[in-house]
């Protein structure tokens, strides 16, 4: 019997990859799902799956949750600017507990890309390689939720908002890449693997802006802005101005290539086509 434990449960890509697991055929007694609450993860408790409280700040949460456990996937926290140091408590307590083998999920080229986000991935892939442990690292390009989420808006206004030129973006679903990790956890020959994971179709924000006008049949076009005005942009519309700075370096990568795929990895992870934006777009409309 092998114990699987995902970090972070309660956020979208865990709760996904817990459910992958289910879908492996992983027996829910089997599973570990941890969250700073386990209150926002008791449907997974009703699924039969163990829910532990575990925060990535405090290690002795960390200790209790991960006694007991063969493999495990670091999901890494939103807490952008803070998330080496909570990692680092996280490959401590699987080191401490004798993991056989962590995943991570980090981010495409997390080992040479420029953008802002990549730093603390890059950061935390240096501590695991430190960690001894066996690892596997499963650098998720874009989502294409990143994009969907915000159809209203781009049919409301007729205009996708972005500063990544010509540059094409890999992106896939949560689902898809809960999918790989699942996938991944539960093979036996994942130790010291890199795996760079985006979608099979790659686009550009200008052919994702024409493909939401096909799908929807109202006007949208793309608009490239510099990175400055987007990020006054986004901030106009109430994000956070940091947040709004990292979204606008993330297209300044997306047009130098760092978020774009075609090693296949997580199609073969899967085992079938990862999800097109045309598809992603449907669903978001329906």
């Amino acid at each position: 019997m092998t114990t699987y434990l995902v970090t972070g449960a309660s956020g979208q890509l865990g709760r996904l990859t817990v459910q992958a697991l289910l879908e492996q055929g992983v027996a829910a007694s089997d599973v570990v799902a941890t969250a700073r609450n386990t209150d926002a993860i008791a449907d997974l408790a009703a699924l039969g799956v163990v829910t532990r409280a575990a925060d990535y700040t405090d290690p002795t949460s960390l200790k209790e949750a991960f006694a007991g456990v063969d493999r495990a996937l670091l999901v890494s926290s939103s807490a952008v600017g803070e998330r080496v140091a909570q990692h680092a408590n996280v490959i401590g307590a699987a080191r401490d507990a004798g993991v056989e083998l962590l995943g991570y999920t980090s981010i495409t080229r997390a080992d040479r890309a420029q953008m802002i986000l990549a730093g603390e991935h890059r950061a935390t892939e240096d501590l695991l390689a430190a960690s001894g442990l066996p690892v596997v690292l499963l650098r998720n390009s874009w989502y294409l939720e990143n994009y969907t989420a915000q159809v209203a808006t781009a049919l409301e206004h007729g205009v996708v908002l972005g500063a990544a030129g010509e540059g094409r973006v890999s992106a896939a679903t949560r689902a898809d890449f809960a999918a790989a990790a699942a996938a991944a956890l539960v093979a036996d020959d994942q130790a010291g693997r890199v795996h760079e994971l985006g979608g099979d179709t790659a686009f550009t924000l200008e052919e994702y802006a024409a493909t939401l006008a096909a799908e929807s049949g109202r006007p949208v076009a793309y608009q490239d802005l510099p990175a400055p005005e987007l990020s006054a942009a986004l901030v106009g519309a109430g994000l956070p101005e940091p947040y709004a700075d990292v979204l606008a370096d993330s297209d300044l990568g997306l047009a130098r290539g760092e978020l774009l795929v075609d090693s296949g990895d997580l199609s073969r992870l899967i085992g079938r086509p990862t999800t097109t934006p045309a598809e992603a777009i449907r669903a978001a409309l329906a």
